[in-house]
């Protein structure tokens, strides 16, 4: 059984109180503890009951650290299109500003940590497919557990108000106390079973993949991305916990994510990192250019040689690695970056591949950085708000989340966002996957059509659409 060894939750919710009646405010108090080794999962899953539409999951790609947060304490939620990262960032200084702070640890990734992201494009029409999820949307776990380099943490929030009462510890230690009495418990995870399969309007799409290269021969954008939409139903309701599973085993060398909202959950695996901060360092990734994985060795190793030869992807990636180095170079002392991509290789699909590593100016935010970068070139296109625009024109799907930053910032201002690729919006009994495809004047609209079906694949496979 998970134990925590000693807590000053109580004297700190007691100093919560006061403080919240001199402020006529609420106030954060948040305990981190170490505790003993818990199993990522598990924890998510014994959340399940209680907190069922309230939950996250992250995994960062080198499995030395996982973080999953349970209830809502605190939500930042907007739907205003300009100025949303502004937005965020003020409202979550002046919740943390108050707060008292319990945290003897130090490790980045505990404490008060936001986890959310933003919708790909806030002036994009929004249908019903994302109505619970605003433009941006942060959540501030009830509990968390960070398992960091093998250590387990937990964090406590807990929101005091002027009439409460100290007794109101009572009730959060016997909340935590069942929550790690049920992580402890062996559980199993059955995916549902996929009955239909609906591409929609592939031939509407090819039509303007067709129109948006006409554009691009003719006009002054050098690249747009389309993507499109997979509406999959199941036979009964899809168990996140099921799917998490199977993205931890397929897609290890990924960012593996879960945002719950109001019932939906957005989901994936993403080989992108948009941009890590942890103090001044910050880490950003250029990742575009893709062709997927042999049958064997021989035939892996010749297509990764094609891909690193071909003109078409790597022009399409050096636009991402030019665009990501200048958004850098605005807010970084300096920046330095390879000059020839490699690749990354994932279980279906690999990708040309270029890290960049920068360190930001004093005054140089998560947030800002965040802001800067999204959209690459790899998601969005370029130039970047024309194609935005074309995108917005042209493109049938409301992407929601799908291709925007998702991630989490810590009270310290730590960080990192990931670009949500390789996702699906789970709903239910159904789903809906995305993929996308960037276009240059010389694309070929069967080919394109081809790398978005390579693109479906982790997601495909993760829900149990594809047989192993």
């Amino acid at each position: 059984m998970v134990t925590i060894q000693r807590t000053e939750l109580k004297e700190g919710i007691h100093a919560a109180i006061e403080k919240a009646k001199n402020n006529s405010a609420s106030i954060l108090v948040s305990e981190v503890q170490k505790i003993d080794s818990c199993l990522p999962l598990s924890f998510f899953a014994a959340g399940k009951d209680k907190y069922g539409g309230e939950r996250f999951f992250w995994k960062h790609p080198s499995e030395e650290s996982y973080m999953i947060g349970l209830g809502i304490c605190k939500e930042i939620v907007s739907d205003q299109a300009t100025d949303r990262f502004f937005h965020v960032e003020k409202e979550w200084k002046r919740f943390i500003d108050q707060a008292i702070i319990l945290d003897d640890e130090h490790v980045q990734g505990t404490g008060p940590t936001a986890f959310g992201g933003f919708s790909f494009d806030p002036y994009k029409e929004k249908t019903m497919l994302w109505s619970n999820y605003a433009s941006s949307l942060f959540h501030i776990p009830r509990f968390m557990l960070s398992v960091i380099k093998g250590q387990a943490f937990l964090t406590t929030n807990v929101i005091c108000h002027h009439d409460h009462s100290p007794s109101l510890y009572h009730l959060i230690e016997n909340e935590r106390q069942e929550l790690l009495e049920h992580s402890s418990m062996e559980l199993k995870f059955d995916l549902a079973a996929l009955v239909h399969k609906q591409e929609l309007e592939p031939e509407a799409w090819k039509q303007s993949v067709t129109k948006v290269v006409e554009d691009l021969k003719n006009g002054p954008l050098k690249k747009v991305v389309l993507a499109r939409e997979l509406r999959l139903q199941f036979n009964s309701k899809i168990h996140i916990e099921a799917v998490v599973e199977r993205l931890l085993k397929e897609q290890k060398d990924s960012y593996v994510f879960a945002f719950e909202a109001n019932g939906d959950c957005f989901i994936g695996a993403s080989p992108e990192r948009l941009v890590k901060k942890d103090s001044h360092e910050v880490f950003s990734t250029c990742l575009a250019g893709s062709i997927a994985r042999g049958k064997d060795v021989v035939e892996d190793e010749q297509l990764g040689y094609s891909l690193l030869t071909d003109d078409k992807n790597l022009i399409e990636h050096q636009y991402v690695v030019d665009m990501i180095k200048a958004a850098m170079e605005e807010s970084c002392s300096y920046v330095t970056i390879p000059s020839q991509p490699s690749l990354l290789k994932l279980k279906h699909i690999q990708h040309l591949y270029t890290p960049v590593i920068g360190k930001a100016c004093e005054q140089t935010s998560l947030l800002t950085l965040v802001e800067k970068l999204h959209p690459t070139p790899a998601l969005g296109g370029l130039p970047k708000e024309p194609a935005v625009a074309k995108i917005r024109e042209v493109e049938m799907l409301d992407r929601g989340f799908f291709a925007g930053p998702i991630g989490w910032l810590d009270y310290n201002g730590n960080g990192e966002f990931a670009v949500a690729i390789r996702s699906g919006l789970i709903q239910g009994h159904e789903a809906s996957i995305f993929a996308g495809c960037g276009l240059v004047e010389d694309s070929v609209v069967e080919s394109e059509y081809e790398e978005t079906n390579i693109k479906f694949k982790p997601m495909l496979s993760a829900l149990g659409g594809i047989e192993q």
